[in-house]
């Protein structure tokens, strides 16, 4: 399963199923790429990197402005792909399509404002001038949890930098990265200066995350995942002197002292709790409480969460669907 631009292919890898968390039911299956399918993507990430970064910023914001223009298009229909495949209600997975959108209306503006700065010079009638380039092909991997939104979150940003993207999304929703691609193919077919290489996604499992990691082609990789996945990363790219971006595992509390709004506090905490049944990096793990208050709010909390809506998560309502898996 490897897509460059528009042109899909198969992996030299094992079968992958999309199953959905909701029923079971089978919603896709691929080839799975291997580390031998990964040349091919960084080939054509560098080509396109030749072409992509002598273009002006500002055309490639007006790429990247298609390409959040038909996500608002499609909004619905993402959204329904990223609940059958990553289980989460609907109004969740519109609004990571919506983050899809305004990450891409966030880097137009950037497109406009890559800025150096001008310098005083000790020599005289001279100045100097700091000019930002163009880093290069950058890799992503993505976890489960924001099968869209994380990926828009770094290839909004490197496109209007002049940096094509190397996508490798979860192997538990490939569906979803499948589906970005095909908005960003759509964006292509209309604009034939842009190279095709600017978008690439590779399916795979963590050998390729592994070469990726390794690659000389790809000075950045942003991972997003496991806290153990991410020193996986850090150390390879490290080793031959790469950057690494990461966002990892959390596990975070709040602290709810006397003066909190009651009513407040409670919805903050089963809303950072619960969204996305707990599988977030930003999900609220702990509760520390001033001991006036720990009675009363963990009575509020039992009640509240004896009453949250579980199951389907495309029925109206629910706020409490599967997990991603067994």
């Amino acid at each position: 399963a490897v897509w460059i631009g528009a042109e899909g292919t198969a992996g030299s890898g094992e079968p992958l199923s999309s199953n959905s968390p909701i029923d079971g039911s089978v919603l896709a299956t691929m080839t799975m790429a291997t580390s031998a399918d990964v040349p091919a993507v960084l080939t054509a990430a560098t080509e396109a990197f030749r072409t992509w970064r002598t273009i002006p910023g500002p055309q490639r914001g007006e790429f990247v402005r298609r390409v959040g223009n038909r996500f608002r298009e499609f909004k619905a229909d993402l959204a329904s792909i990223i609940s059958w495949e990553a289980g989460k209600i609907t109004q969740e997975a519109l609004g990571e399509v919506q983050e899809v959108i305004d990450i891409c209306d966030f880097a137009v503006g950037l497109s406009r404002q890559l800025h150096g700065l001008t310098i005083a010079s000790e020599r005289p009638q001279h100045r100097l001038a700091e000019q930002w380039h163009p880093l290069g092909p950058v890799g992503v991997i993505t976890a489960f949890n924001f099968p869209m939104a994380v990926w828009a979150w770094n290839a909004a940003l490197a496109w209007v930098c002049g940096d094509p993207v190397v996508w490798k999304p979860s192997e538990k929703t490939p569906l979803c990265a499948v589906a970005c691609q095909a908005i960003v193919a759509m964006v292509l077919r209309e604009m034939p200066n842009v190279p095709a290489g600017v978008s690439t996604v590779i399916v795979g499992d963590r050998d390729v995350g592994q070469s990726l990691s390794d690659a000389p082609e790809l000075p950045l990789i942003s991972a997003t995942g496991s806290t153990a996945m991410g020193r996986a990363v850090a150390q390879r790219v490290a080793t031959r002197l790469g950057r690494s971006l990461l966002e990892l595992g959390g596990n975070n509390g709040m602290i709810v002292t006397p003066s909190a709004n009651p009513d407040l506090t409670l919805r903050a905490i089963v809303f950072s709790a619960v969204g996305t049944c707990g599988q977030r990096c930003t999900t609220l793990r702990r509760l520390i409480v001033h001991e006036s208050l720990a009675d009363d709010l963990v009575q509020r909390l039992k009640s509240v969460y004896e009453r949250l809506p579980i199951g389907n998560p495309l029925d109206t309502g629910t706020l409490v669907g599967p997990l991603i898996d067994e």
